[in-house]
């Protein structure tokens, strides 16, 4: 099925030349993203996104903090539970055009059973979270939303470190809706990854992580 965009390019006289004109400006981008994969390093964390090679700048400890607590409780619940992977900040994830390091990923095991130890390039995640900050939040709002949406990623969270606030968006049908709007006193509980469930305030506060680690473990 068409969609509404290519509709309204189908009924201009001069839609050949349109896609014609993308079409290049396509390909320059596809070669572009050829050498951005063989100049990307290791220590960077390093995105491509609609043409442009984006070099992000060291995280705040308030950033990491929060990303840290957040990966350790996912993780050891994944891992546990026999879920599948959770990557972290430098895990590259490929789209049709662009190329993402979200801050937190998880795929489920079926996607994850196929992965290899020196894979460096990952398909679309069935969870991302991304950590807002002053450079990212236009990004992480606009783009990434739209391209992790049309791209099938079942869950998504933005969290605030400074106002200590977690969105949820959640699929529903090829569009995202905000399940929850979470705030600290408050308890976040996973779609993507089934029983996950926290109280927010530990991917803030290092005891009550301590505390949500060990309920992890117990159960």
């Amino acid at each position: 099925m068409k969609t509404s965009l290519a509709e309204k390019i189908l009924e201009r006289p001069d839609a050949r030349l349109i896609v014609d004109e993308v079409n290049q400006t396509l390909e320059a981008e596809r070669r572009l993203r050829e050498q951005f994969y063989e100049t990307v390093r290791e220590d960077q964390k390093a995105e491509f996104i609609n043409g442009e090679i984006i070099v992000h700048s060291p995280v705040k400890k308030r950033h990491d903090t929060v990303s840290g607590n957040l990966f350790i409780l996912l993780r050891t619940f994944v891992v546990k539970n026999q879920l599948g992977h959770v990557g972290h900040e430098k895990l590259m994830v490929s789209l049709t055009r662009n190329d993402y390091e979200p801050d937190i990923c998880f795929f489920n095991k079926e996607k994850a059973a196929v992965f290899e130890e020196d894979q460096t390039i990952f398909p679309t995640p069935d969870l991302i979270v991304e950590v807002l900050s002053p450079g990212t939040r236009e990004r992480d709002y606009g783009i990434k939303l739209e391209d992790y949406e049309a791209h099938g990623t079942r869950e998504y969270w933005i969290i605030d470190p400074k106002a200590r606030t977690l969105e949820q968006r959640i699929l529903d049908g090829d569009k995202y809706v905000l399940k929850a709007a979470i705030s600290i006193d408050d308890t976040l509980k996973s779609v993507a990854i089934e029983g996950f469930s926290i109280p927010l305030r530990a991917i803030f506060e290092e005891e009550a992580n301590l505390q949500a680690l060990s309920g992890i473990l117990r159960d």
